[in-house]
């Protein structure tokens, strides 16, 4: 797999966190990220933890059929490390991977051990990504009658010439039709995701995503520029020169086209990938990340944090149900964020966010840089005045070199 680990620090065999950690955990919002690692096919741009039916094989603790179990008893063990006085979750969110290639019921079983062990807010977010062509409508009612409110469909693109590069295998006209069966089901929010800078992706195939995204009346959208990551198979046929590599001048003008294109039908920018109707319509669940929040990564290869301790899980499917069968932990490693490491991370993160970060997160250095950033119309005037540094249009078009420019 491309994907890897960082090393880190032996994390303990019982998954124990400190108690200064389970302190930090005091009036802050919560989340359980669940992942989900299988396929049917791997996409060609692709470097998450994932696995087809085909790379696992027979490997036993491997099966999608007992996946749920494993799910269920690191839940267990969350509920046992955290304990009673840890906050309710307010956000789940199922990712992957493709969560709905598993039963309706799995999921929902999954969801009710996070109810059970750790519990639930009454206004929780819980979301599941879901490929169009993963979902029928009677699934679809299984999820939103086990309490599943928030679906995020990965449409990528309605262009099948784009949709086939990127190893895409589902109908573009599944898209509209999946979104019709989860408002019929009764889920509250429905979101679509989108990729651009796509080898031989015209200006105009961009638009007509756009615009059948848009079509669907989305609460949500995401749009996120392809990134050719190592050790892909899509890098490796740039590399051989059998498609071209994305134009950096080409990839901002579809941003300032999905700026352009988005707004005009009423959705605001709340980080720089993602726009939403109204603040209701923000995906929380990724706020809670954006904002240095803790949560609990359930699954092969999922990252937690919890005030200031972050660890993650071994990688493989087989590897993790093992360890859990055995009742260890199925923590790899972990670190400590010290307090520069967190503001440092604060400002990666924060200044993505539509109301920016604050100058005082700032050391002299970075403050300096800020006002230069204005000067440049990378960060709003106005907002810098109030003690905020905000970007600009184009500021989020360089938000990476504006971020450098912050961090001496």
């Amino acid at each position: 797999m491309p994907s890897t680990l960082p090393d880190g620090a032996p994390a303990p065999a019982d998954g124990a966190v400190p108690d200064w950690a389970l302190r930090g955990l005091t009036g802050r919002p919560f989340g359980v990220y669940v992942h989900v690692p299988f396929c049917t096919v791997r996409c060609g741009y692709c470097d998450f933890n994932t696995y087809t039916a085909a790379e696992l094989g027979t490997t036993p603790g491997a099966s999608r059929a007992s996946y749920h179990q494993a799910a269920t008893a690191e839940l267990r063990l969350a509920g046992q490390v955290l304990g009673s006085g840890a906050p309710a979750a307010d956000t789940v969110f199922f990712g992957g991977g493709t969560p709905t290639l598993l039963p309706a019921d799995d999921l929902a079983a999954i969801l009710g051990a996070v109810r059970d062990e750790l519990g639930l807010t009454r206004d929780a977010e819980v979301t599941t990504e879901a490929n169009p062509d993963s979902v029928d409508p009677e699934s679809l009612g299984r999820l939103r009658a086990a309490g599943f409110n928030r679906i995020s469909f990965g449409m990528q693109s309605a262009v099948p010439h784009v949709l086939a590069t990127l190893d895409r295998t589902h109908d573009p006209a599944r898209v509209p039709q999946a979104v019709r069966w989860a408002r019929e089901a009764g889920f509250e929010q429905v979101s679509l995701d989108l990729i651009y800078g796509t080898p031989g992706e015209s200006e105009g195939d961009w638009r007509t995503s756009l615009e059948q995204a848009l079509a669907c009346e989305p609460d949500h959208v995401s749009a996120y520029a392809l990134i050719v990551e190592e050790g892909t198979a899509l890098e490796r046929r740039i590399r051989r020169g059998e498609l071209a590599a994305p134009d950096d001048d080409e990839v901002a003008d579809k941003y300032l086209l999905a700026e352009e294109v988005l707004s005009a039908h009423g959705l605001g920018w709340y980080e720089v990938s993602n726009w939403a109707r109204d603040a209701a319509a923000r995906c929380r669940h990724n706020e809670t990340y954006w904002r240095g929040g803790s949560w609990w990564g359930v699954g092969p290869g999922a990252h937690s944090h919890v005030a200031g301790l972050r660890w993650w899980n071994v990688k493989h499917p087989a590897a993790y149900a093992d360890r859990l069968a055995t009742g260890a932990s199925p923590a790899q490693a972990r670190e400590l964020l010290d307090d520069e490491t967190r503001r440092v991370e604060r400002v990666l993160l924060e200044l993505r966010l539509v109301d920016g970060l604050p100058v005082d997160v700032l050391d002299e250095y970075g403050a300096k840089a800020a006002a230069g950033a204005v000067d440049r119309g990378l960060a709003d005037p106005d907002a810098f005045g109030a003690g905020r540094v905000v970007l600009t249009v184009r500021g989020r078009l360089l938000a990476d070199a504006v971020v450098r420019d912050l961090l001496p």
